[in-house]
Parts: C-alpha cells; sequence; structure tokens
C-alpha cells in the first residue's frame, strides 16, 4: 500500500506538507522507493561524453527535492509531535539516508561529470557557478578522492554518527520529559507570577493531580528558578534541569548521554583525519567564511577581553545586591536567575513579567509582520484552511504586489512531545522547475513560548519577543531569496558563521522605540506600553550585557576547543575541559554536578559542531549591517531594499563577505557590537 503514490502521502507532490495523512508506516517505503528511484536515475544521467547543467544538475536537484520534500514533514512531526512510532520510523531511516548521502558525495564517476561541465565552457551565471565550486568542494569533504577502503570507513563513520547525533537528541527529550515535580501547596510557589501558576497548574490539571506540576519545559522551569522565594526549590528544579541526560541529578544515568558524546567526538575526529584535516574543528570549517582555527580563537579571545573585566564586575554587582538586599550571602548558580531580575527591578524598574501583558503573541506576530512588510515590501497573510498536525499551528503566505512568494508554518507553544528551543525549517526551497514551472518557498517557524491558558492568551516576556524576531530573521532569508537553484537557494549555501546574519539582525526592532508600538499592546485594554516602562526597558537593554556575552563566549571556546585539541591516543574528559575553559572564560564557576554538555543538542545534535562561535561571528555582522540603519532610520526604505536585495535575496550564490561590502561599502568591523552592548 505504501509504495502506491495514491496512497503513500510522502510519494505525492504536495504544495503543503500532508500532516493530516502522514502515519509511521508511510516513513520507510517512500523513502525506499525514492532512493530506489534517484539511484535509477543517477544511473541513467551518467556514462555521457558531455554534460549540460540541464542534462545533469537539473535532474539532480530534481532527484534531491524529491526527497527533500518527502523526508523534511517525518523530521518536522518527529521534533514537534514526538511519537514511540514516529521515532522508531525515523531512526530506522537514517542509515539508509546516511549511506545514501555518503553514496552520492562519494560518487567519483558523478564527481568528474560535475568537473566536465565547469571545464566545459557553458555560459554559467554567477549562481551556477556556486553551484558548481560548492559541489566539487563538497564531494571531496565526503571522501570522493580517498581508496575504496577508506571510503568505507568514511561511510561507517558517517553512518555512526547519524544514529549517535539522533539518540542524543531523544535523551534529552526523554530526559527532559521525564522529570516532574508535584507540589500540592501553591504557598510553596510564592513569588511564581500568575502566568506561570497558571502553566504549573495546567501541568497539573493534564495529568489529574491537584495542586501545581513542575516540568522541565523552559516556559514552567524558567517561572520557577527566576521567581520563586523558596530557594531549596530552585536548587531542586536547577538540579534536574543541569543534569539532564548525565550520570548526575536525580536522573542519574537513565538517559546518560555522556558516553555518546565520547562516541560522537572519536567518530568525527576519524572522519576529519580520513580526509587529510588535522581535525574536525579544521574540517568544519572549510565551508565556513572564517579561514583558520587560529582566526576562530583570536575572535572568540577578542572579545572575551573586551568583556570580561565588566563581566566580573557585573557579577560582584550582584554578589553585593544578594547580600545586602536579599540576605543571599553564598549566591549560587540557582540563584543567579532570581538576584538578577530582583536586581534588574531594584536599578531599572522593569522586570520581564511586568512586561508581560504588553505582549501577547497575537500583537507581537501582527507587528513582526507590519515591520517586515515595511523593510521587505511584503505583505502577510493566515491562510485558514491547511493540513495540520496540532490546533495551535497556523499558516501565513507572503505575497508583494499581489504574487505570492512564500509560505510559512508557525508553531509557537511549548507542549509535551515537542522539542525544547526554537528553530526555522525548510519543506519546500525556491527553485526552476525542469518544466519552467517556479516552486516557491515554504518554512516552519517553531518556538516553545509560554503557552495560552483558559485564563489568558499566551503572553511573551520580552526575551520570547526577541527570540521570535530571530527565528523569523531566518525564515525571510529562505523565504525572500530570488535565486532558482535549490543548492544556493534561501539559506542553502550560505556558510554556517553568516546564516545567523539575518536572524540576530532582526533581533534589533525589539529594541527601537519607533518599532515597539507595533508590537505591543496591553492584551486587556489594548493601551500602550507607558512611556516610563518603554523607557525603563530600553535602559535595562545591556544589563548584564557582558555577563551574558561571556557565556556565549564560553561555550563558544568549548565547543571549538573540544573539536580541535581531540586526541584519539588519550581523549580528554569533556568536563576537565569544561573546567579549564571555565577557568578561561567564566564569569561564575557553577556546581560540580553541573552537566550541560550532556544536553547541549546544538552541537552534539545539530549543526553548530565547532561551530557555535557563529553566533558572535555573525552577531558582529549583524549588529555592523544594522548600524546603517541607525545612520539612515531604521524603516529607511532604501536600506531595507538594500538589505533585501543583498542579504535576503541572493541566498547562497554569493560569498557573504561580498554581500556584506556591498551593502556597508566597507569591511565588517566589532565596535558596532560592542556599542551595542554598551562594551565600547
Amino acid at each position: 500500500m505504501s509504495h502506491n503514490p495514491e496512497s503513500n502521502p510522502l510519494l505525492q507532490d504536495n504544495e503543503f506538507p500532508p500532516f493530516g495523512s502522514i502515519v509511521a508506516a508511510h516513513v520507510e517505503p517512500a523513502v525506499r522507493s525514492i532512493l530506489a528511484d534517484n539511484r535509477a536515475c543517477l544511473q541513467e544521467l551518467l556514462g555521457r561524453e558531455a554534460y549540460t547543467w540541464d542534462s545533469l544538475i537539473l535532474p539532480l536537484d530534481e532527484m534531491d527535492d524529491r526527497l527533500g520534500q518527502a523526508w523534511s514533514p517525518v523530521g518536522h512531526l518527529n521534533a514537534v509531535q514526538n511519537s514511540p512510532e514516529m521515532r522508531e520510523a525515523y531512526n530506522g531511516c537514517l542509515p539508509m539516508l546516511s549511506d545514501y548521502a555518503t553514496e552520492i558525495g562519494q560518487n567519483r564517476e558523478l564527481f568528474e561529470a560535475c568537473e566536465s561541465l565547469q571545464a566545459s565552457g557553458e555560459a554559467l551565471d554567477p549562481a551556477q557557478q556556486m553551484v558548481l565550486r560548492q559541489a566539487l568542494r563538497d564531494f571531496r569533504l565526503a571522501g570522493v578522492a580517498l581508496p575504496e577502503d577508506l571510503k568505507e570507513r568514511y561511510a561507517e563513520l558517517q553512518r555512526r554518527l547519524s544514529d549517535l547525533t539522533s539518540r542524543f537528541s531523544d535523551q534529552v527529550l526523554d530526559a527532559t520529559q521525564g522529570w516532574t515535580l508535584h507540589i500540592e501547596d501553591e504557598k510553596r510557589l510564592a513569588g511564581v507570577p500568575e502566568t506561570g501558576m497558571q502553566i504549573l497548574r495546567q501541568a497539573a490539571a493534564q495529568r489529574d493531580k491537584t495542586g501545581c506540576v513542575l516540568t522541565l519545559d523552559f516556559p514552567a522551569y524558567y517561572a520557577v528558578i527566576t521567581h520563586a522565594h523558596d530557594r531549596a526549590l530552585r536548587e531542586q528544579a536547577y538540579t534536574a534541569y543541569v543534569t539532564r541526560a548525565s550520570d548526575q541529578g536525580p536522573q542519574a544515568g537513565c538517559w546518560d548521554n555522556g558516553p555518546l558524546i565520547e562516541e560522537i567526538l572519536a567518530a568525527r575526529h576519524e572522519k576529519a583525519r580520513l580526509l587529510d584535516f588535522a581535525n574536525y574543528a579544521e574540517y568544519s570549517l572549510a565551508p565556513k567564511m572564517a579561514r583558520s582555527a587560529d582566526e576562530v580563537m583570536a575572535f572568540l579571545r577578542e572579545l572575551a577581553a573586551k568583556a570580561l573585566p565588566r563581566a566580573r564586575e557585573e557579577l560582584q554587582e550582584l554578589r553585593d545586591f544578594a547580600a545586602t538586599e536579599l540576605g543571599i550571602e553564598d549566591m549560587q548558580a540557582w540563584d543567579v536567575a532570581y538576584c538578577s531580575e530582583k536586581l534588574r527591578l531594584a536599578r531599572h524598574a522593569v522586570s520581564e513579567e511586568a512586561l508581560r501583558p504588553y505582549f501577547p503573541a497575537e500583537k507581537v506576530l501582527d507587528g513582526l509582520f507590519t515591520i517586515s512588510g515595511r523593510l521587505f515590501d511584503v505583505e502577510i497573510r493566515p491562510r485558514e484552511q491547511f493540513p495540520t498536525y496540532h490546533p495551535d499551528v497556523r499558516l501565513y503566505e507572503v505575497v508583494r504586489d499581489g504574487s505570492t512568494l512564500a509560505w510559512f508554518y508557525v508553531d509557537l507553544f511549548a507542549r509535551e512531545q515537542k522539542r525544547g528551543g526554537a528553530w526555522m525549517d525548510d519543506y519546500r526551497v525556491r527553485r526552476r522547475r525542469s518544466d519552467g514551472s517556479l516552486q516557491l518557498p515554504v518554512a516552519y517557524l517553531v518556538c516553545n513560548f509560554t503557552p495560552p491558558t483558559a485564563e489568558r492568551p499566551s503572553l511573551l516576556t520580552h526575551d520570547e519577543v526577541t527570540t521570535l524576531f530571530h527565528e523569523f530573521g531566518h525564515g525571510l532569508h529562505h523565504m525572500l531569496t530570488r535565486v532558482e537553484y535549490r543548492d544556493v537557494s534561501g539559506i542553502n549555501g550560505v556558510p554556517w558563521d553568516a546564516v545567523e546574519l539575518p536572524s540576530q539582525f532582526m533581533e534589533n526592532w525589539c529594541w527601537e522605540k519607533e518599532a515597539i508600538p507595533l508590537i505591543s499592546g496591553h492584551y486587556e485594554t489594548g493601551a500602550p506600553l507607558p512611556e516610563q516602562e518603554l523607557d525603563n526597558m530600553l535602559g535595562a537593554r545591556n544589563f548584564q550585557a557582558a555577563m551574558q556575552m561571556m557565556r556565549q563566549l564560553e561555550f563558544s571556546i568549548f565547543d571549538f576547543r573540544m573539536h580541535m585539541e581531540y586526541n584519539p591516543d588519550s581523549p580528554r574528559s569533556v568536563l576537565e575541559l569544561a573546567d579549564e575553559v571555565r577557568d578561561e572564560a567564566s564569569v561564575m564557576r557553577p556546581p560540580a554536578f553541573n552537566r550541560y554538555p550532556h544536553s547541549f543538542t546544538h552541537v552534539f545534535a545539530g549543526g553548530y559542531a565547532a561551530g557555535y562561535y557563529s553566533y558572535k561571528w555573525a552577531e558582529v555582522l549583524a549588529a555592523d549591517a544594522f548600524s546603517r540603519f541607525r545612520e539612515e532610520g531604521i524603516f529607511n526604505s532604501d536600506c531595507g531594499r538594500a538589505f533585501r536585495e543583498t542579504f535576503l535575496e541572493q541566498g547562497g550564490s554569493r560569498e557573504p563577505i561580498d554581500l556584506f561590502r556591498e551593502f556597508r561599502g566597507r569591511e565588517p568591523s566589532v565596535d558596532a557590537l560592542l556599542q551595542s552592548c554598551g562594551l565600547a
């Protein structure tokens, strides 16, 4: 049944993901069928004397697109509506997909066909030339030049890494879902605001319990760790959160990612050495903007040198405040968020919680769409009827001059069986099909915000507002592209350390007086954020900015050194390295039981291995790009059009440094970032 395109929705050409029709039984038959078709198609393509773009690259593009459109909704459902059946189906296909990707990447005949096309003299436009350059680079990074025995070893490592990283992610989800604390007496939750209490009561009701239930889903955890007066409760929550998927804490050993970390690092290093890279960090840099490991480390340490002295001052101010005003003489890690919120309130007369009523999710979304429309000349319209997997999900259309440019799904709220964090992913890529028709982009925008309750709509913290703008920046990058070749369309082909530029760029509008009225208004009355509250919020923008920067730099240095310094003959404990990095870059040393690497999914299960530095690298570019808007007006139409035509429309078809020079008229500078963080 599932092989039949008429009965298997993953084998059909769907404009939108067929979420209402997909079941786990569809997954493996669809993947097997498409891989078999692709192999047969590839066999037909090769063996010719001469190749053209239309006879080689376009059919390959069609093959990749068909596989991508079948696999994308499967991966999405595994992340946002995880179930044992879908997880088994998803993980069951990973070895097949890994083997296929390695097989394509190591196909010598296909590599030589691409080389011959590059040398053929066919008139290719710059984007097509970039597609070929990146393809040839990726063949080499996939081991196309290796002897057969090493090719097989490379394939084994790829297959193993695919399994290990998926298991890492699964265990973080299981550990997050696996811990709860039933609190019958609400007096123990004194200090937790009503928004948080509603989340905790709702969690209890969903489990047929009285009172409240604390979970490790971030909105619930954040409410307690930031606001609960009960210090012992904060310690209990903190301990459970930072020991997820580890050998420590209340679930010690249940889903321990420690052994997986060791295996992942060993496999990555061996893969890099097979390709003659000194280490995995150097391998990871091959497709990135940064030119060397030394350049990355120098960049991180330069920022750390500028931020660390101020960060230490901020920590001492916090310790002094905790001791004198809160009676906490020995401030610990589980006190930091609580004390910081109290200090923010005392110093700036503003708290994240007090701002929530002015940032209802619907108003923020509408304002985000209005701001994007003014900047980039688009209109965003909701669609009422569409296939979905949850009632919270919405679908929107992006329009310019009456023509549809793209579509995107929005899934905002935290819930059970949904992975934590926030991300953007794609279902379809803008490209020109072989029949001449234009395929439009379709994206997913996923967050884990505080959900609505029976009493209130979803009310966002300003941090959550910033997260939404960040992820929508990724979405705009994908959806507003004008490139028509899959491999460099939208975010495809963009170096990893530049892909965060549009997302971090968009965050700036959350802090501009001219923009904030568009995204805020009291959820009951619609009243604007009072002028004094607005001034207080803006005044608190750089509150503990140096401490926050050092936290990101600590993670970045840890990640990069972990991959750069790995020694297979005497592997070093990642916890030992984490301690050493703390000596260099940490402001406040966490307790010995802290196991943050064990849930560091960005690095061990995402695309950020030896690449977490990308956030700071791209933040320099984003801050400098935004400085032009500060000079010419934050809604200046010429600036908005220029940003759209360079960074957003060109996708991966040009080098990001060239796009930056075109937009800014000069080389990037770290000064704008330091100034925006109050560290100039």
